[in-house]
């Protein structure tokens, strides 16, 4: 809305709400903080659980930064940003999701301050991308190379990442499955190792307790033997991987067949039986007994593979069969003329096993499988939902130090040691930006304090304590000990963490932080008006942000 010469101009379209300046910045400095202060208490051993409970009523027990956020509807548009950077450092890392938004959320309380101070947004950026740089270049610094596929190194990684998730009762147990199904996957290429975690099947399955999870050296198909009379367990299993369907193609058109006589029929459906018949002929001439179809099988198809003594599996998924060849040595054939000797693939043992109310067919013995599988078991399926992502975590940090073998301490150890280190190069720097610089060697605290905080202890004397032990030579490492309430050696302890996880959350979390304080105009849109009242659906639940004065 403009005024010319009285008479006023309407630029925005009506309804359209405006905040500019001041307002505006508060505004989405206030949405960011409240988004970190959600999840905050999560973190650390000692952090606590989050009940999430959606709009039908299902009900998520989690304390994963990362889902939390995910499930939360959040409608303030700043704060959404704070979830992008949950989302991608779980994509990246797959690890650090609470410590990178509580990192965000710190970073723009302490620019909240600056800007009271009169120090321009473009300032306190530029400081902050200044020390994001530096902070990198001191983790490099800092980090710690692997030798060769250290496997108490890896197990003390996947520990770390567990030991804040409730699982951490059974994360001994965990940690091993993590590290033994990720260096079984693991390939050598030209740059290095690769670990494609999308080779390891997770299959939940309620009942038993966490401690009966099970990794298995091959693959557990979620599905059951097709025919009654087939073989249950086959040993020295020679697999076929069929991507066709084993049935009598229907025509592409619709064709009307005019028959005369009965004997027209039986012609009709004997050459129907023929066909079937030559295909599971084909199958049966390669040697193998294990079929294992993306498509359908028709039920005289199933049939004569049960006589053969073949056992089927049909409708299996694109992704399992490809884990299936990446397990057994087989090659998915695309028809059945494709199929021979040389395409099978092989197993010690394929058995079909019940667990609870399902059937599962599990392929396991196979030499040197690059595709694994995990089975989760837990009491409830709350406890299930929670190991599966518990578990997602410890195969993402095993497989970042395969990858990269390097790693850090945990416990807030590196966010001191780099906060030290920042609050030395922002004396060099001077001017304003020295006190954007100091704000973000502050922000990193923030890490130790809100352990200290979930443990119950008293951060100010924690921090002191770390204070003093990292001016010392050998205090890199030292970070809290939540148990104890100390200041403690955390490489000694094997409370470790990929580079990877930290340094991606730094820089996430910076860069969230400076595109959050460049804004200083929001300009939103009218909400759309919902259906009226008992239209279905929500009962008019208004979308959008409206004026935006709700922050979640």
């Amino acid at each position: 809305m403009a005024q010319l010469s009285g008479t006023p101009i309407l630029i925005l379209k009506e309804g359209t709400s405006r905040t500019r300046g001041k307002s505006a910045q508060s505004n989405n400095i206030m949405a960011g903080i409240v988004i970190s202060d959600a999840v905050k208490s999560t973190l650390g051993p000692r952090g606590m659980d989050k009940m999430l409970v959606d709009s039908l009523g299902d009900v998520t027990i989690t304390n994963d930064g990362a889902s939390i956020l995910k499930e939360i509807d959040v409608q303030h548009p700043a704060a959404k940003m704070l979830v992008e950077v949950a989302k991608s450092q779980d994509q990246e890392t797959g690890d650090g999701t609470t410590t990178s938004v509580v990192i965000a959320g710190e970073l723009l309380k302490r620019a909240q301050d600056l800007l009271e101070k009169k120090i321009h947004p473009t300032i306190i950026v530029g400081g902050y991308q200044k020390a994001a740089e530096k902070a990198s270049a001191i983790l490099k610094d800092i980090e710690v190379s692997m030798v060769g596929m250290d496997k108490k190194i890896l197990t003390g990684i996947a520990s770390t990442s567990m030991n804040s998730k409730s699982v951490s009762g059974t994360k001994d147990h965990f940690a091993k499955i993590a590290v033994d199904a990720v260096l079984q996957i693991a390939e050598k290429t030209d740059g290095g190792v690769k670990a494609d975690i999308e080779m390891i099947e997770v299959i939940k399955k309620q009942g038993k307790s966490l401690t009966e999870t099970e990794l298995v050296k091959g693959m557990v198909i979620d599905k059951e033997v097709v025919h009654a009379s087939m073989p249950r367990k086959i040993e020295g299993a020679k697999i076929a991987l069929v991507n066709a369907a084993i049935e009598v193609q229907k025509t592409e058109f619709d064709a009307e067949i005019k028959i005369d006589s009965p004997d027209q029929i039986k012609a009709f459906l004997d050459e129907e039986e023929r066909m079937l018949t030559s295909m599971v002929d084909k199958i049966v001439a390669t040697g193998a007994n294990v079929l294992v179809c993306q498509k359908g099988i028709d039920d005289v198809a199933q049939h004569y593979l049960a006589k053969a003594g073949v056992m089927a599996i049909r409708r299996a998924k694109k992704s399992t069969l490809e884990k299936l060849a990446k397990a057994t040595g087989g090659t998915i054939a695309t028809s059945l003329d494709e199929l021979d000797k040389t395409n099978l693939g092989s197993a010690g043992i394929v058995e079909e096993v019940r667990i609870a109310d399902d059937k599962l067919v599990y392929v396991k013995d196979c030499k040197d499988p690059k595709a694994v599988s995990i089975v989760i078991r837990g009491g409830t399926e709350h406890v299930v939902d929670e190991a599966d992502r518990a578990l997602h975590d410890a195969l993402c940090v095993v497989r970042n130090v395969v990858e990269d073998s390097t790693y850090v301490a945990g416990g807030g150890s590196t966010e001191v040691e780099i906060s030290r280190r920042l609050e030395a190069y922002a004396n060099k720097v001077g001017g304003r930006e020295q006190l954007a610089i100091e704000a973000f060697a502050e922000s990193l605290l923030i890490i130790p304090k809100t352990l200290a905080e979930n443990g119950g202890h008293d951060p100010i004397d924690i921090i002191a304590d770390l204070n003093k032990d990292h001016s010392k030579a050998t205090g890199t490492w030292f970070g809290v000990d939540v148990i104890k309430g100390k200041s403690s050696d955390m490489m000694k302890g094997g409370v470790i963490e990929p580079a990877r996880v930290k340094s991606q959350a730094i820089r996430a979390a910076a860069e969230a932080a400076q595109m959050i304080l460049r804004i200083d105009d929001v300009i939103a849109a009218r909400a759309s008006a919902g259906p009226p009242p008992g239209a279905g659906g929500m009962g008019g639940m208004p979308g959008g942000m409206g004026g935006m004065p709700g922050m979640m």
